[in-house]
């Protein structure tokens, strides 16, 4: 099991590689009780062809249709789906579901899709690719996939995949395991990611003595690079994570700013062992790697997932999920920003979430007047459904006064609206939000969502 599963599971009590009986898909629109906005489910899902347990948040195209992953169901490896917007409704559409190990097509998918520069979608499995990758089946890919060159037969035709990269299944895994976070285009078109674990690594194969698993951890995660060559892809990594001290276990995806720097967030390491975000420049002589902020007082929070969020002005935002489950630490759950001075970066804490709401999972988002949206996998409405932890809410943080004013948006009730959502939010024009819950819906596996104002 990676490492993000055992946060995952430790919180939601959820696990991302069920095989889930077929159901037959659910296409009726929900309304769930309205709080300070109205929440609408779009989709409820089944475990059948149109997947279960989505863990990532929803890509949005320019025509407004939706994209998004779901890390089980389909032929139970995950799938890749679209809600597309028409009329009065919204229309769901399964387009591609993983076969797992032996097709080599990867398997659970637990990142949020990126359009590339050629409007086709572009991903990563947390599994799959090659025979084996011991003990688990395979350890990871990066993929494409498209509308077939034919009009489909009908909305439920599958879309082709390709997978551009297999991450290698051979010890000491030098080129990585397990990517976690979405992939990132540069102005080229070279696509970047992160591999939460393997690469060099250090002398002791240890990045986190501490651990639940002590030395038998492999290395300490990856950055890499694919660039494109005609048909082919070649990857090579850039940045290896060799010690607990500058950072492990990269689990987000990365942000590109206009002069071609990468950022991204390790959810372990750094100082006080509880994550880090990083800065790699482009290479003179070789990419280079900078730590710009890490996690040390109490109410910083700790173990970042989500990638950051870069705004127009080259400043940085994020969330922590806080909790650190077998490590003996519950730390809550943060936003944070950075913010470039004198060649440096000043770290800021613009709020701590516990007890409202309980660890950031996903990015954060921002809207045209500086508004930052995210979600919670805790917290909310208490009792009931999701216990004592809460089934997770909808934020929305408001710069006030030098500070920020928090706004519960939704608390979800792990009813049919669903609940522990890890997903970052999206707008379309008109100012909704979408978003995905990995649990709760009418069939327990998770839901698609619309809140509006």
């Amino acid at each position: 099991m990676g490492r993000a599963e055992q946060h995952r599971n430790w919180v939601g009590g959820i696990d991302c590689r069920i095989a889930s009986a077929l159901l037959a898909v659910s296409l009726g629109l929900l309304a769930a009780a309205a709080q300070a906005e109205t929440l609408s489910v779009l989709h409820t899902f089944s475990g059948g062809r149109d997947g279960a347990t989505p863990y990532a948040g929803l890509t949005m195209d320019r025509a407004g249709n939706l994209y998004g992953t779901a890390s089980a169901g389909g032929a139970g490896h995950g799938t890749v789906f679209k809600l597309a917007h028409g009329g009065s409704g919204w229309t769901f559409s399964p387009l591609y579901s993983f076969q797992g190990t032996f097709s080599q097509d990867g398997a659970v998918p637990l990142a949020a899709l990126t359009l590339g520069p050629d409007g086709s979608l572009y991903g990563t499995t947390e599994l799959g690719g090659a025979d084996a990758c011991t003990p688990q089946m395979g350890c990871g890919t990066v993929f494409n996939l498209k509308p077939p060159p034919t009009r489909p037969v009908s909305a439920f035709s599958s879309w082709d995949e390709t997978v551009l990269y297999r991450f290698t299944p051979s010890y000491p895994y030098l080129d990585g395991v397990y990517p976690y976070g979405e992939v990132v285009f540069d102005a080229a078109g070279n696509i970047y990611g992160t591999d939460s674990e393997g690469g060099l690594g250090g002398g002791s194969h240890d990045c986190d003595p501490g651990g639940p698993c002590g030395p038998c951890d492999p290395y300490c995660g990856t950055v890499f690079q694919m660039t494109r060559s005609g048909n082919s892809w070649t990857e090579s990594v850039i940045h290896n994570f060799t010690a607990l001290a500058t950072g492990a276990y990269p689990e987000s995806g990365l942000v590109v700013d206009p002069a071609g720097n990468l950022y991204g967030t390790t959810s372990m390491g750094g100082d006080c062992g509880v994550g880090t975000v990083f800065e790699m420049t482009p290479p003179g002589s070789g990419w280079t790697l900078n730590t710009i902020g890490g996690f040390c007082a109490f109410n910083d929070g700790g173990t970042p997932y989500g990638t950051p969020l870069l705004d127009s002005s080259g400043n940085l935002y994020g969330g922590t999920l806080g909790v650190r489950p077998g490590y003996g630490t519950a730390l809550p759950g943060s936003a944070f920003s950075l913010t470039a001075s004198d060649g440096g970066w000043n770290f800021n804490l613009l709020y701590t979430f516990s007890p409202d709401g309980q660890g950031v999972a996903g990015s954060l988002s921002m809207d045209a007047a500086g508004n930052l949206y995210g979600t919670t996998i805790g917290g909310g409405m208490l009792g009931g459904a999701c216990g004592a932890t809460g089934c997770g809410t909808v934020f929305k943080l408001q710069p006030s006064e030098g500070g920020w004013t928090y706004s519960d948006l939704y608390k979800f009730t792990g009813g049919n609206d669903g609940s522990t959502p890890y997903s970052r939010v999206v707008f379309d024009p008109s100012g909704n939000l979408y978003g995905t819950t990995s649990a709760g819906g009418a069939n327990g596996l998770g839901t698609v969502w619309e809140l509006t104002p």
